[in-house]
């Protein structure tokens, strides 16, 4: 970086001027990024505000002396053999998703008079339209926590026996094992063959952490520890996302620069943002990275079909949204500072190789954090828990809350995707939404809630008399724990749940349809214009037409003051929230209908088994949710 910086010198002084000198010009030195405590950047792209909803189906810091329950275990490193060398200048990745937008005044309010129920049950973007074709329970955390042993694995063999190495073992529905011939691609298809969502996002989150099981990663490293896996197979990850793939999107006309596209540099502890304004067109990004700025390409699910598959069949498993950036940074140079996010991370070195740092958080506090970190100096750091060098085909992953850094060795560029989720997603935030409906519901129904306070109570009560002596103070504390106890009785769990579930189907993908569910659902139906008329138009249901959700977690029931009400995702949009939710406001007579297709899937039902009160009502409701994309059928309703 500091060698491209130099040469902007020698570039005046020739007559030519790179895209970056002509950009600091221009900007001046007011442009250096500045990240605030709580409006981190957007691993999914950039956020905007939540639109009203509308009714109906819308269109070196200390170490601490108890380390903090993140730290509590060193990372496992899996590998094919002998630890890999350590060099390279300091680096960083890109800041995770942004905290999403406040909603609409109302949006969030939870329904006051539901059934309270003990147990809390388990939820399950090409533009506006719906989907296109296709182009286990988290363990208690304990500061306790045994450290993770060190893990290596062999490295892969050659020849016929590498197909039986790497990875899980194979199902019968369809994906063989990881290090079998396909990749990311070959992969995907494979999983088009499962007829259960479930599965297949289950299988797919098996391979992105193999060969380290599930239940392994989720007990020993889930917002726990870093998990290092070096697989010595460039062709893991094949077909996922490429230079060649930065380079068509770029040429595709529709990249800008900001919304879509960062150029990024750090040298000398200073973290620099050269973002010019309008198209990011080829010619400019490309100069912009020969003189040693790295390429950060947001929501690459936006352009990438493959991306998009990916992260659509992830989130179903995560049951909270799954983003990502790539970012393509040149060789001998870094894009980022040293800094912390708010999301979980997995880093998929799809080209080039990268050397990363890894620190613990500094203190409690940074465990587990709401937001992501300001930038970090050198200073503020410690010595990194894990240094290592990524080659294509590995993976690392850290949780929210550890620093990180990366930077390229000069022999090699670097292309990797980081792949995000549960922003966001924690107990407290589940209570910023219980705990006020539960406190209305408190006062609407209990009058112990709305008697007065003692006539008295501030003079003995504050911080001031916080060290007194007196009875009164003891009562009037006692009294407050009481009433804090017994709102429990109040809580809505299951409505505040549904609540959170709305949220995630907005935030979702929509689904990527393999070419046997396009057939069998509307996305596939052959209605057309055809000599001077419509041909093919109308939706033929009838008592024997046997029907399935899409997916199992494209909707949810959600019982609000306005009615019940049925939102799902299949004309959710690729870019974050440019749709606004989608739902159906349904009759309640129908909510028996919808449980009974959810706990039916993946098997076909007829129609005529939906427990409506008339088979008009079955035709009604199969048709409606087959309009919308919801429901598919067993055989196409026309043949084509």
């Amino acid at each position: 970086m500091r060698a491209a910086m130099a040469a902007v010198g020698g570039e005046q002084q020739l007559g030519r001027l790179s895209a970056l000198s002509v950009y600091r010009r221009a900007a001046g030195a007011g442009r250096l990024e500045r990240r605030r405590r709580g409006t981190p950047l957007p691993a999914g792209g950039k956020r905007a505000k939540a639109r009203p909803r509308r009714r109906g189906a819308g269109s070196g810091g200390p170490k601490p002396e108890a380390p903090p329950l993140s730290a509590a275990a060193p990372p496992s490193r899996v590998e094919p053999g002998k630890e890999r060398p350590r060099s390279g200048d300091a680096g960083g990745d890109g800041p995770g998703p942004e905290a999403p937008p406040q909603p609409p005044p109302g949006a969030s309010a939870l329904p006051r008079r539901l059934e309270r129920a003990k147990t809390q049950p388990k939820s399950s973007g090409a533009g506006g339209g719906g989907p296109e074709p296709e182009a286990p329970s988290q363990p208690p955390l304990s500061p306790a926590a045994p450290p993770c042993r060190l893990e290596r694995a062999k490295a892969p063999a050659r020849g016929p026996a590498a197909k039986r190495q790497g990875g899980p073992a194979p199902s019968s529905a369809g994906p063989r094992p990881a290090g079998d011939g396909g990749g990311a691609v070959g992969l995907l298809r494979r999983l088009g063959l499962m007829e259960d969502s479930r599965q297949r996002a289950a299988e797919l989150f098996r391979w992105l952490v193999a060969p380290v099981a599930p239940g392994e990663f989720l007990g020993q490293h889930w917002e726990r520890a870093p998990l290092l896996v070096q697989r010595g197979d460039p062709s893991y990850y094949a077909g996922l996302f490429s230079t060649a793939d930065f380079d068509a999107t770029l040429r595709s006309g529709e990249v800008h620069f900001g919304t879509h596209l960062d150029v990024t540099s750090y040298a000398d502890g200073v973290r620099e943002t050269h973002n010019p304004s309008g198209r990011a067109l080829p010619a400019v990004v490309w100069d912009f990275y020969q003189n040693g700025c790295s390429l950060r390409l947001l929501s690459p699910q936006t352009f990438s079909p493959t991306v998009w598959q990916f992260l659509s069949i992830l989130q179903e498993h995560f049951g909270s949204m799954a983003g990502a950036n790539t970012y393509l940074t040149p060789p001998g140079t870094q894009g980022f500072a040293p800094h912390y996010d708010d999301i979980e991370a997995f880093v998929l070195q799809l080209e080039g190789k990268k050397h990363w740092r890894v620190y613990r958080p500094r203190t409690d506090a940074e465990v587990l954090p709401q937001f992501s970190s300001a930038n970090l100096t050198q200073a503020e750091l410690g010595e990194p828990m894990l240094e290592t060098v990524l080659e294509a085909g590995d993976l690392l992953y850290f949780p929210r809350g550890f620093i990180h850094q990366g930077d390229c060795l000069p022999d090699a560029h670097s292309l990797h995707i980081t792949v995000s989720s549960y922003q966001r997603n924690s107990w407290g935030d589940l209570l910023e939404k219980l705990l006020p409906a539960a406190l209305q519901m408190a006062l609407e129904e209990d009058v112990e809630y709305r008697q007065g306070l003692p006539m008295d109570y501030l003079g003995y009560m504050g911080v001031a008399n916080s060290e007194a002596v007196d009875a009164r103070r003891t009562a009037f504390m006692e009294k407050v724990q009481s009433l804090i106890k017994k709102l429990v009785n109040y809580a809505p769990i299951d409505a505040a749940v549904d609540q959170r579930a709305k949220s995630f189907l907005h935030d979702c993908l929509p689904p990527v349809l393999t070419q046997s569910e396009k057939a069998q659902s509307v996305y596939g139906f052959p209605a057309r214009w055809q000599d001077g008329g419509p041909h093919d138009v109308d939706i033929l249901i009838t008592k024997d037409t046997e029907v399935r959700l899409l997916r199992h977690g494209i909707v949810r029931l959600c019982n609000e003051e306005a009615g019940v009400m049925l939102y799902y995702t299949t004309e959710n949009s690729r870019v974050y929230h440019k749709e606004e939710p989608k739902f159906l406001e349904i009759d309640p007579e129908y909510t028996d209908s919808i449980e009974f297709l959810l706990s039916s899937y993946p098997n076909h039902v007829r129609v005529d088994s939906l427990p409506c009160e008339t088979l008009e009502d079955k035709i009604s409701l199969a048709t409606l949710l087959f309009e919308k994309g919801i429901l598919i059928t067993k055989k196409p309703l026309v043949q084509v």
